[in-house]
């Protein structure tokens, strides 16, 4: 007999399947193909009508107090907080859905109020985590917490869980909200209220650094202030006296000519993000790239790996360590009006990691990161393939780095993508203006692909961010000293020479293919006594050949940027009148009725060195 989950997860998958043959689909018309992706998650989730209390497991409210906590990396706020020694609920939490899960599932109840949850909650199959409204789920900042209770004990550097950091796997502290290998999943609220509060900027107990003093960053963004979120010297960007000098010493028949490749020059590589890249360029196997205890990497607040059927639906994050929601080989996943509400250090709202049949719709953004960021494994971590059949419709960003992006960690390609009735407010454009509306960032160490991707219907209305954040080539190269606006203040960014410096292992020419972008609207806003939406209109820097330095022979072909269509858009007064397009290792790059300061463009593009 099939069992219910099982029955379910096969209407589901005919359905996904069935999409390209139903007899309203047409193959050329790929918003047809959007609808169809939308509509297979009707009637997709069922949990048991069966409510478990947290409270019948033990857990009681914790007591708070209002204290000046940061929200950014250069900003406090009055907030609260749990008080010292407020009660801890975790333990409930994880009783309750454990027999849930056993009884065959159904809601595991966080009622209003304060609750403390000092350690990871672990959400198993056929359970809806749900919040009541006005309530606040906090997760205690005692990183020693997320390292006692993971299924691998790796000695001093604690019980670490399996899980994925930008792309590579290792064994880490757990993420806040983690689910490994489930079906039929939901973390849920009743509104804006339902707020889960990562306590990123809430200092550590008898310590003046926190979550996001990890990040290592000693100044601020424009160097405009001196008040900012301090580091002792113990966080990703410092070398990490932990991770060995010499790669051969925990890789074994390392060739002294490749271990010097991996390694690059100095001493960069051990720092910990550098390392962890290191160790899976060296084929070690991700169980044994183990950090945790001693290590800098901070935890997701969400992050599910390898599951089905997975809902997000209404509720508020603020405050996360580190990415706020990253699913990673996710099929059917539905987010539906959550609010991405963390501004600190690399707090991106969203982020599929090679994930297939997703709809994301009716979500606010305010983050300190990208807002959206499609994702697909980095370098050599690409077995769960490409993220693909992703919809994403009726959303608002209100501020981050970039509103719509693909990658840059995209190595297992990104496909099929279909944008529609976005606004990317940028409300705070006076003090932190959004950096790019739309854009693909890849590199050399990326590889991978990005093709079939539409968006149309984008509305801007005050612009970008007009200061340009200024493309620095490789070495210095020929490219360096253009005044290329790749890093902000483009509408539409496509970035083939994304950070290059920060990879040693530079070998996989990205391609990226067929992207279709129409029904732009962009705003413009007072800058310096004058009107402007952004510094350029349109910015494609294909992949630079001299970027390669890989030592074997023949070099993979390097493919230019090729089948970009702009059309029908308004891209508002940008600053850079004389060139508010540029385009390099890009052909068939075609704009049609687009509309930049008071010209009309109708040309198509060629531009291979």
């Amino acid at each position: 007999m099939i069992q219910r989950r099982n029955f379910l997860r096969l209407l589901s998958l005919i359905s996904y399947l069935s999409i390209p043959f139903t007899s309203n689909s047409k193959q050329s018309d790929p918003w047809q193909r959007s609808s169809d992706i939308a509509s297979s998650f009707k009637n997709l989730f069922f949990f048991k009508d069966i409510d478990y209390p947290i409270t019948d497991f033990g857990a009681q409210e914790c007591k708070v107090e209002t204290a000046e906590i940061w929200i950014s990396f250069e900003k406090k706020i009055k907030q609260e907080k749990p008080i010292k020694n407020g009660f801890n609920s975790c333990e409930a939490i994880n009783a309750a859905i454990q027999k849930c899960h056993s009884n065959g599932g159904g809601r595991v109840v966080i009622p209003s109020g304060n609750w403390l949850s000092n350690g990871p909650i672990v959400l198993l199959s056929n359970v809806n985590l749900h919040l009541k409204k006005n309530t606040k789920l906090f997760f205690g900042n005692n990183p020693i917490d997320y390292a006692k209770n993971g299924a691998y004990d790796c000695g001093h550097n604690g019980r670490l869980t399996l899980s994925r950091w930008e792309g590579n796997d290792l064994l880490n502290f757990s993420p806040l909200i983690y689910a490994y290998d489930q079906e039929n999943i939901a973390l849920t609220g009743e509104n804006w209220t339902s707020i889960i509060d990562g306590q990123g900027g809430v200092e550590f107990e008898n310590d003046t650094d926190c979550w996001w003093s990890w990040k290592g960053r000693n100044r601020s963004a424009f160097n405009d202030t001196t008040e900012h979120i301090s580091n002792k010297g113990r966080s990703e960007s410092h070398i990490n006296p932990n991770n060995p000098e010499q790669l051969s010493s925990i890789v074994n028949n390392l060739k002294p000519e490749v271990e010097r490749f991996l390694k690059g020059e100095g001493d960069r590589f051990r720092r910990d993000p550098e390392f962890l890249r290191t160790l899976a360029e060296a084929g070690v196997p991700a169980t044994s790239r183990i950090f945790g205890i001693g290590h800098y990497l901070r935890p997701h607040l969400i992050q599910f790996i390898n599951c089905n059927q997975v809902l997000l639906q209404n509720y508020q994050t603020r405050n996360s360590p580190f990415w706020q929601h990253n699913p990673v080989h996710c099929e059917n996943l539905h987010v539906d009006s959550v609010f991405a509400n963390g501004t600190g250090p690399n707090n991106d709202g969203l982020n599929p990691e090679s994930c297939s049949n997703v709809l994301i719709e009716n979500c606010e953004f305010n983050t300190g990161d990208d807002c959206i960021a499609i994702e697909s494994g980095k370098g050599l971590d690409t077995q769960y393939g490409p993220s693909k059949n992703i919809v994403i419709r009726h959303c608002h960003m209100q501020s981050g780095h970039g509103g719509i992006t693909i990658g840059s960690i995209m190595s297992g390609g990104v496909e099929k993508i279909y944008v529609h009735d976005v606004n990317i407010l940028n409300k705070f454009w006076e003090t932190d203006p959004i950096n790019i509306a739309i854009r693909i960032k890849a590199n050399m160490n990326r590889g991978g692909y990005v093709h079939d991707v539409y968006i149309k219907n984008i509305k801007i209305p005050n612009g970008i961010r007009t200061v340009p954040g200024l493309y620095k080539g490789l070495n210095n190269n020929q490219l360096t000293n253009l005044g290329i606006a790749t890093n902000a203040g483009a509408v539409v960014t496509i970035d083939c020479g994304y950070d290059s410096a920060a990879d040693n292992v530079r070998t996989r020419p990205p391609e990226i293919s067929n992207i279709e972008i129409s029904n732009i609207e962009v705003g413009n806003v007072r800058y310096k006594n004058n009107l402007a939406s952004c510094y350029q209109a349109l910015v494609i820097l294909g992949p630079i050949v001299s970027d390669y330095n890989g030592y074997t022979s023949p070099a993979p072909k390097i493919h230019p940027v090729k089948n970009i269509l702009i059309k029908d858009c308004d891209f508002g007064l940008p600053i850079n009148v004389t060139n508010p397009i540029y385009a390099y290792n890009a052909t068939n790059v075609r704009l049609e009725n687009v509309k930049i300061g008071n010209k009309n463009f109708n040309q198509t593009i060629h531009s291979v060195p």
